[in-house]
């Protein structure tokens, strides 16, 4: 075994809004990835349109810098529990990881994840303090609560003894003086001393280990990720483990199970800032994508044709949540949407399986519907987002919780840990709710600020649908993190919605007057001219039963009377509800129809009576039930 010096791997771990991108940005203008004259937009990592929206990190992405004669291979890496599938996979191309946390919050909930899976792998890491700039900054404290983290997810004694360099990535400067960046990298004269990242750009070659290759032995590279071109076909990408690879080179492709396949690669390329750069051939430790192999999927090995040998394949942890995809059977169907039939939602659906490695598909009894299993709503709620943007109709059922049996038979589901942070005021409304979540409190410490910390150990059932109420609860004010904890015993009935929905009575066009008759029964979803249909949710009861409501009712003329009448009428704004929002606010009995243009709440059974037929047998069954008791 070879240490090949001339490369370092690693990835980059931050809670979101810890200036992760912004880091990246400073470091690839530093090495003059770009051209003086080039036109840079901020955030350049972040490539898609909802990771922009949302500011996070959803897919990771690769880049490279040179300094120094020696290759840094950049690795993104998401920062939420949700898209652990891509976490787990990343890791396995780094030698090292750069922890980035805030100089104000200090390391969060979200970054224990990525940073226990990277010291469970026996990476080694560097703390970046960023934000040193800001008035509040509390570097000691930081960096002590970033020691007390390692310990906590039982970092061994060398993980444990990490450098630390402060930066502020907005400016790019970094130093390795806790003084200097307590002061904003001015001297004790008040004098600004030039500085740029060449601080953590030394550290970076200085504790983070070079590739441990086998450069004699024969091919091995593990895909991590794939990327599709419209002329190259599928684009293989991870890490050279052993040996040499090249381009015309043959291989063979080893699956998960074993089974072994003959390719040729057909192009080979590496990274070099944002752009993949063809090569000839590349050896051990090197970040590649090749291209050739059409059947390829994450997880597989390449390995040499004559003597083929598998490496671990990735370990990815199963999900916990999962919702029912459908084809859309509302009255409006098929009107919105370029893509709304069973055949299409199937393609997309299993197409999504090819890079979502923590993404489960299952086909159904019914050819129109699946139940798409994943790590959480979020990481669910992206892939409907996507489809949306991309064209497709489809409908989707309430998120449900995935239980396991134990050893001795027993159910068992699973189980958050909860962080909050909220006002000490809003204490007493968010211990409330979560009692009656089945939560039980871990932890609870007051800061001086007159925040206050809490820590929950959470059924993921109780935690459906809470993040809505929890933000109403602290007026927006609170914050709150939950990860996977594991699978435990049954907590018992959770209630988990309080309130009814305000269904339409008849299909048309909602008016100002049927608005206005509806509107005291509770809050509206929908605005004047919308379109609904017998069945659809048109807004909220606060109480728990469900009313039906004639929004598209309409005013009987008479000579008295005129149509502009309706003009005098002041209605509230609706309620706009995002796709988070609806997926939270759906019940068991209802439907969330998604197209490209809209979003609306339906009753799986729209006929208003047979739905209250359905109701009355349901609870005569349920006294029965009790009688026989």
């Amino acid at each position: 075994m070879y240490f090949r010096n001339d490369i370092r791997n690693i990835a980059i771990i931050a809670h979101v809004d810890h200036g992760k991108t912004t880091l990246v940005d400073a470091m690839l203008k530093q090495s003059h990835v770009f051209r003086d004259n080039q036109m840079v937009q901020e955030r350049v990592m972040d490539s898609g349109d909802l990771e922009r929206e949302r500011g996070i990190t959803i897919l990771a992405k690769n880049t490279a810098i040179t300094y120094r004669g020696v290759k840094i291979n950049i690795i993104d890496t998401p920062g939420h529990a949700d898209f652990g599938g891509e976490v787990e996979r990343v890791l396995n191309m780094a030698d090292g990881v750069l922890l980035l946390v805030d100089a104000v919050d200090g390391p969060m909930p979200q970054t224990r994840f990525v940073l226990r899976k990277a010291l469970e792998l026996g990476h080694k890491a560097i703390a970046v303090i960023n934000k040193v700039d800001r008035p509040n900054a509390r570097l000691n404290h930081v960096a002590n609560a970033t020691f007390d983290l390692f310990v906590d997810l039982g970092a061994t004694d060398a993980q444990a003894e990490f450098p630390i360099v402060y930066t502020d990535a907005l400016t790019g400067r970094a130093t390795l003086d806790p003084h200097l960046a307590q002061h904003a990298f001015k001297d004790k004269q008040g004098n600004v001393v030039p500085s740029d990242l060449q601080p953590l750009f030394d550290t970076i070659l200085e504790y983070i280990p070079a590739p441990n290759i086998a450069p004699d032995e024969p091919l091995q590279m593990l895909v991590t990720s794939l990327a599709y071109d419209d002329y190259k076909g599928r684009i293989a990408i991870g890490r050279v483990f052993a040996g040499q690879i090249r381009k015309a080179q043959e291989v063979m492709r080893i699956d998960v199970h074993g089974v072994m396949e003959k390719n040729k690669i057909a192009e080979l390329f590496v990274h070099q800032g944002l752009e993949r750069i063809p090569a000839d051939q590349a050896a051990a430790g090197e970040i590649v994508a090749i291209t050739g192999i059409p059947e390829v999927y994450i997880g597989e090995t390449i390995a040499d044709a004559l003597t083929p040998k598998a490496l671990p394949p990735i370990r990815v942890e199963a999900p916990t949540v999962r919702m029912t995809f459908g084809v859309n059977t509302s009255p409006f169907g098929g009107r919105e949407g370029q893509f709304s039939t069973s055949r299409k939602l199937r393609e997309r659906l299993f197409k999504e399986l090819e890079h979502n490695v923590s993404l489960t598909v299952d086909e159904t009894d019914s050819a129109d519907t699946f139940i798409v299993s994943g790590r959480g709503e979020l990481h669910l709620a992206i892939l409907i987002e996507t489809m949306r943007r991309e064209g497709y109709e489809f409908q989707v059922a309430k998120p449900e919780v995935i239980f396991h049996a134990g050893t001795r038979g027993e159910k068992l589901e699973p189980y958050e840990d909860v962080f909050i942070e909220v006002a000490q005021d809003s204490t007493g409304a968010v211990v409330e709710m979560l009692g009656m979540r089945r939560g039980q409190m871990t932890e609870m410490q007051h800061s001086d600020d007159g925040s206050a910390h809490l820590r929950y150990r959470v059924p993921t059932r109780g935690l459906l649908g809470f993040r809505s109420k929890f933000l109403t609860a602290t007026r927006g004010t609170g914050i709150m993190h939950a990860l996977f904890a594991g699978y435990f015993p049954m907590a018992g009935e959770i209630a988990t919605r309080s309130h009814g929905s305000l269904v339409a009575h008849e299909g048309g066009v909602a008016t100002t007057f049927g608005l206005s008759n509806a509107e005291g029964r509770g809050i509206l979803f929908i605005a004047p001219g919308a379109e609904v249909y017998m069945g659809m949710v048109v807004g909220e009861n606060p109480r728990e039963e469900d009313v039906v409501v004639n929004v598209a009712k309409k005013k009987h003329l008479t000579n008295m009377r005129s149509s502009n009448a309706d003009v005098a009428v002041q209605l509230t704004p609706p309620q706009v509800m995002s796709l988070d929002d609806c997926i939270e606010y759906i019940s068991e009995d209802e439907l969330l129809e998604v197209t490209p243009l809209n979003l609306r709440i339906r009753k799986k059974i729209l006929n208003n009576e047979e739905r209250g037929k359905l109701k009355k047998s349901a609870e005569k069954a349920r006294e029965a039930e009790k009688v026989m008791a």
